[in-house]
């Protein structure tokens, strides 16, 4: 009985000396597969264009109802829990900012972006960019060209549609491609213990990596603070009118009081007195009420310039000086690790009677 186990046990382990001299006196089988595998990996990998990328990080100033400085906000932070994201005031906290780069609205409004790039040759729109002067693996111009055959209305009338005017939501298919291009190439991620937002862009060019960037920090501080401050920017409107409207009507007041004083500079009759004395009134009622909306107006400009947040740049974009991938070397070293494994799993499974 000891004996059949012993023998079981010996059918079940793997001879690895067995293994490698299968792999040695076979050798010759892996020279084909391995030379095939190179070459087309080589063919595939040297024919995707190179990219570069850069990073950018932005720490917003916070509002919170709560101080979150104290014992309790260190306690929440050691779990990684933000109190002073939690007690904000504002519906759209940082942690929704990299939603930002699902929304149309946002993505087309870096259309009309200037770009330029490091050797100088192009100088034009974002848009432009990435529709005219990108490069394109070799067998893109196949793909494309089947396209064009079956190409559609819509396509057709891609090639006069202007990006000065559009309608973000609604789109042609080219412009949705674009859309779907600058999603790609941009993240923008938020710290939840720190709140940092940390804006990541790669592109084929180093200085158009840089100058992208910069605009989307740019229009990221715009929407904040034009979130931020919404609140209080339609107060100053609603106050300007109010202000406005309220001087109208106490210079007109003003002006009437004035005529009808001196048309009765010299005059006895107590009518005209008290007429004189209704109009010093109700002038005096319209400029209380003027100098009240001024305040109440300027108490508002004031709470935009509370409510207008102040941005740190911890780390501004810098031009890129090695490209970011593709990887080749590792993809062709990886691609010729993976057929040698199959090439030697097939081999010796069917060289050496056990199973796997």
């Amino acid at each position: 009985m000891e004996t059949n186990n012993k023998e079981h046990q010996s059918k079940d382990v793997i001879d690895v000396r067995a293994i490698a001299q299968t792999l040695i006196s076979h050798r010759r089988k892996f020279y084909m597969p391995l030379a095939i595998t190179f070459v087309l990996s080589c063919v595939y990998i040297f024919s995707l264009p190179r990219f570069y990328s850069t990073e950018a990080s932005l720490a917003p100033e916070m509002e919170s109802s709560l101080g979150a400085g104290g014992t309790l906000g260190s306690i929440a932070s050691s779990f990684g829990i933000d109190l002073g994201e939690m007690q904000t005031s504002d519906a759209i906290t940082p942690l929704l900012y990299p939603d930002l780069m699902d929304d149309n609205a946002f993505v087309c409004n870096l259309f009309n972006i200037m770009v330029q790039t490091k050797d100088g040759d192009v100088n034009t729109t974002y848009y432009d960019y990435l529709t005219q002067h990108q490069k394109r693996p070799w067998w893109s111009g196949v793909t494309s060209l089947l396209s064009n055959l079956l190409k559609s209305k819509d396509s057709e009338e891609d090639a006069g549609n202007s990006t000065q005017q559009l309608n973000p939501y609604v789109l042609t298919r080219k412009q949705t491609d674009v859309v779907n291009a600058i999603q790609g190439n941009i993240a923008i991620r938020v710290d939840k213990k720190t709140g940092v937002i940390s804006i990541s862009v790669k592109d084929q060019d180093p200085l158009v990596c840089k100058a992208v960037a910069d605009s989307t920090i740019a229009r990221l501080q715009t929407f904040i603070t034009n979130y931020r401050t919404n609140k209080a920017r339609t107060d100053v409107a609603y106050y300007t009118a109010l202000v406005d409207s309220a001087k109208q009507e106490y210079v007109k007041a003003y002006m009437e009081h004035a005529r009808y004083a001196d048309a009765n500079q010299h005059t006895v009759l107590e009518v005209r007195r008290n007429k004189l004395t209704a109009l010093e009134n109700d002038m005096q009622l319209k400029y209380t009420s003027y100098s009240m909306l001024m305040a109440q107006l300027q108490a508002a400009q004031s709470k935009v310039q509370e409510r207008t947040p102040a941005f740190t740049l911890l780390k501004g974009a810098a031009v890129p000086v090695k490209p970011a991938g593709p990887k080749r070397m590792i993809f062709v070293a990886f691609m010729l690790f993976l057929v040698f494994t199959v090439r030697a799993f097939l081999l010796v499974r069917s060289e050496i009677h056990f199973k796997f």
